[in-house]
Protein backbone atom coordinates (compact mmCIF):
# COMPACT_ATOMS: atom_id res chain seq x y z
CA UNK A 1 0.00 0.00 0.00
CA UNK A 2 1.69 3.13 -0.84
CA UNK A 3 1.60 6.36 0.73
CA UNK A 4 -1.40 7.76 -1.17
CA UNK A 5 -3.53 4.71 -0.37
CA UNK A 6 -2.87 5.22 2.81
CA UNK A 7 -3.58 8.64 4.34
CA UNK A 8 -2.21 7.53 7.76
CA UNK A 9 0.94 6.62 6.93
CA UNK A 10 1.94 10.53 7.33
CA UNK A 11 0.99 10.11 10.64
CA UNK A 12 4.59 10.54 11.72
CA UNK A 13 5.28 13.99 11.50
CA UNK A 14 3.30 15.95 13.84
CA UNK A 15 0.16 13.98 11.91
CA UNK A 16 0.42 15.80 8.91
CA UNK A 17 1.41 15.44 5.38
CA UNK A 18 4.84 15.76 3.78
CA UNK A 19 4.53 15.06 0.24
CA UNK A 20 2.49 16.85 -2.64
CA UNK A 21 0.69 13.46 -2.90
CA UNK A 22 -0.65 13.53 0.65
CA UNK A 23 -0.98 17.41 0.82
CA UNK A 24 -3.49 16.39 -2.08
CA UNK A 25 -5.37 13.55 -0.38
CA UNK A 26 -5.00 14.76 3.20
CA UNK A 27 -8.31 17.36 3.43
CA UNK A 28 -5.71 19.88 5.03
CA UNK A 29 -6.48 23.62 4.66
CA UNK A 30 -8.56 23.58 1.35
CA UNK A 31 -9.77 27.30 2.55
CA UNK A 32 -7.58 30.51 2.61
CA UNK A 33 -7.78 30.56 6.62
CA UNK A 34 -4.69 32.13 7.26
CA UNK A 35 -3.25 29.04 8.35
CA UNK A 36 0.41 26.49 7.57
CA UNK A 37 -2.34 24.03 6.04
CA UNK A 38 -4.12 25.97 3.43
CA UNK A 39 -0.66 27.34 2.39
CA UNK A 40 0.45 24.32 1.85
CA UNK A 41 -2.34 22.86 0.28
CA UNK A 42 -2.38 25.54 -2.18
CA UNK A 43 1.50 25.21 -3.31
CA UNK A 44 0.93 21.52 -3.61
CA UNK A 45 -1.77 21.90 -5.61
CA UNK A 46 0.43 24.13 -7.78
CA UNK A 47 3.14 21.19 -7.56
CA UNK A 48 0.49 18.70 -8.80
CA UNK A 49 -0.83 20.61 -11.45
CA UNK A 50 2.52 21.10 -13.42
CA UNK A 51 4.25 18.02 -12.59
CA UNK A 52 7.21 18.88 -11.09
CA UNK A 53 8.10 15.65 -9.74
CA UNK A 54 7.67 13.99 -12.85
CA UNK A 55 11.01 12.78 -14.05
CA UNK A 56 10.37 13.52 -17.05
CA UNK A 57 10.37 17.31 -16.34
CA UNK A 58 13.49 16.69 -14.15
CA UNK A 59 12.06 15.88 -10.78
CA UNK A 60 12.72 17.93 -7.87
CA UNK A 61 15.76 19.30 -9.01
CA UNK A 62 17.04 20.72 -5.80
CA UNK A 63 19.97 22.44 -7.90
CA UNK A 64 17.31 24.29 -10.36
CA UNK A 65 15.21 25.28 -7.24
CA UNK A 66 18.03 26.94 -5.59
CA UNK A 67 18.81 28.85 -8.80
CA UNK A 68 14.90 29.97 -8.76
CA UNK A 69 15.58 30.97 -5.08
CA UNK A 70 18.36 33.12 -5.88
CA UNK A 71 16.39 34.95 -8.96
CA UNK A 72 13.75 35.52 -7.01
CA UNK A 73 15.64 36.76 -4.14
CA UNK A 74 17.05 38.92 -6.89
CA UNK A 75 13.55 40.01 -8.00
CA UNK A 76 12.68 40.94 -4.27
CA UNK A 77 15.98 42.90 -3.64
CA UNK A 78 15.58 44.62 -6.94
CA UNK A 79 11.90 45.97 -5.92
CA UNK A 80 13.71 47.22 -2.40
CA UNK A 81 16.46 49.19 -4.25
CA UNK A 82 14.57 50.32 -7.24
CA UNK A 83 11.53 51.96 -4.53
CA UNK A 84 9.00 49.61 -6.13
CA UNK A 85 5.76 50.10 -4.76
CA UNK A 86 4.68 47.74 -1.44
CA UNK A 87 2.53 45.96 -3.76
CA UNK A 88 5.10 44.81 -6.00
CA UNK A 89 7.34 44.23 -3.04
CA UNK A 90 4.96 41.81 -1.53
CA UNK A 91 4.24 40.12 -4.81
CA UNK A 92 8.25 39.22 -4.84
CA UNK A 93 8.23 37.85 -1.17
CA UNK A 94 5.06 35.47 -1.74
CA UNK A 95 7.30 34.35 -4.96
CA UNK A 96 10.30 33.42 -1.99
CA UNK A 97 7.50 32.34 0.16
CA UNK A 98 5.76 29.60 -2.49
CA UNK A 99 9.47 28.50 -3.38
CA UNK A 100 10.44 27.81 -0.19
CA UNK A 101 7.18 26.02 0.49
CA UNK A 102 7.72 23.88 -2.26
CA UNK A 103 11.21 23.08 -1.53
CA UNK A 104 10.18 21.30 1.78
CA UNK A 105 7.47 19.10 -0.49
CA UNK A 106 10.04 18.36 -2.88
CA UNK A 107 12.41 17.33 0.14
CA UNK A 108 9.10 15.63 1.92
CA UNK A 109 10.46 17.74 5.18
CA UNK A 110 7.70 19.36 7.76
CA UNK A 111 8.89 22.57 7.45
CA UNK A 112 6.36 23.79 9.98
CA UNK A 113 7.77 22.16 12.53
CA UNK A 114 11.40 22.66 11.68
CA UNK A 115 10.53 25.85 11.82
CA UNK A 116 9.44 26.30 15.41
CA UNK A 117 12.22 23.83 15.91
CA UNK A 118 14.78 26.66 15.06
CA UNK A 119 12.73 29.40 16.53
CA UNK A 120 13.02 27.75 19.74
CA UNK A 121 16.89 27.62 19.19
CA UNK A 122 17.26 31.15 18.17
CA UNK A 123 15.50 32.83 20.80
CA UNK A 124 17.81 31.68 22.98
CA UNK A 125 20.45 33.23 20.91
CA UNK A 126 22.42 37.13 21.61
CA UNK A 127 22.12 39.86 19.51
CA UNK A 128 25.60 41.42 18.02
CA UNK A 129 25.61 45.14 16.44
CA UNK A 130 27.23 45.48 13.55
CA UNK A 131 28.12 47.87 11.11
CA UNK A 132 24.97 47.14 9.43
CA UNK A 133 22.42 46.28 12.19
CA UNK A 134 21.49 43.76 14.89
CA UNK A 135 22.57 40.27 14.33
CA UNK A 136 21.35 37.35 16.20
CA UNK A 137 24.04 34.26 15.36
CA UNK A 138 26.39 32.11 17.34
CA UNK A 139 28.98 34.03 15.56
CA UNK A 140 31.46 35.66 18.26
CA UNK A 141 32.53 39.05 16.84
CA UNK A 142 36.39 39.36 17.22
CA UNK A 143 37.88 42.37 17.62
Amino acid sequence: MSKIDDPLNYSEHMGRPLSVEDWIISGFGGELDGLWGSMMQRVAGFHSKHSFSNKNNNGHDMGYRIALTVEELGEFSAAITKGKSKNEISEELADILILILGHSLALEIDLEKEFHNKMDIIMKRPSIKGGLGIRVTNYKKTN
